[in-house]
């Protein structure tokens, strides 16, 4: 078997992966919604403890995302198993951390004057690195004369026979991007932990409520706008 066929794999492995986490991730948003709704009901350690396990389902995630972008960057960057509006709305093959932040003003009404501070402290951070990680992305690829990504991942989910040069070069070029995409993961865990650090726990329901919501809203959206179109 080829390289071809080895990736090939690897994003089927993932795409079975994914399918299983949506499941997941439904059943969760249930949990989320009805936490929300009996807030009286609901203890305070059964509360961090749907907390604990939303961040643990979302981990797991990034844990098998990385294990792809090792063996293949290029599958993460275009994931197969996501639609067009998914893969056109990802930054560094992710969610963008500056968007979660917002989330938060929209999705917690009681925030402290000292939540709100932290929270906007937290967003200028959050852009700094950002900025640095979509300048370390625009390096690589102009260090390598790289074509669009997007073309990069369409080839590397077919076998490609490359020359020793250009082998060489892809290779830099995959190595680079690995430790981009690893940074802009670590960011998005490291933001999202920070947030449910300033949060109180009722309001870590309602915020985690509106971004597993606003996951499933976009995935939905994506799938009928891919439906209508092949239609």
């Amino acid at each position: 078997p080829g390289s071809g066929a080895s990736t090939s794999l690897d994003g089927g492995s993932f795409d079975t992966f994914f399918e299983g986490w949506l499941v997941r991730h439904e059943h969760y948003l249930e949990e989320l919604l009805t936490a929300q709704q009996q807030c009286r009901e609901y203890q305070g350690d059964d509360v961090k403890d749907l907390i604990t396990r939303v961040l643990s389902h979302y981990q797991q995630y990034f844990e098998e995302k990385s294990r792809v972008a090792q063996r293949n960057v290029f599958l993460v960057f275009a994931p197969t198993c996501l639609s067009s509006l998914e893969c056109a709305s990802l930054w560094i093959t992710g969610f963008k951390p500056g968007f979660a932040l917002r989330l938060v003003f929209s999705s917690v009404q009681d925030l402290s004057q000292e939540q709100s501070e932290r929270i906007e402290r937290l967003m200028e951070e959050t852009k700094v690195e950002e900025r640095v990680l979509n300048d370390e992305l625009a390096r690589v690829q102009e260090s390598v004369a790289a074509p669009p990504l997007l073309a990069m991942a369409r080839k590397q989910t077919r076998r490609m026979n490359v020359e020793g040069g250009r082998e060489e070069a892809l290779l830099t070029l995959r190595k680079a991007l690995e430790e981009v995409v690893a940074g802009a993961d670590l960011l998005r865990m490291t933001t999202t932990m920070k947030v449910v650090e300033i949060l109180k726990p009722e309001q870590n329901v309602r915020y985690l409520t509106a971004a597993t919501q606003l996951f499933l809203n976009l995935r939905n959206l994506g799938l009928q706008k891919d439906a209508n179109t092949k239609g």
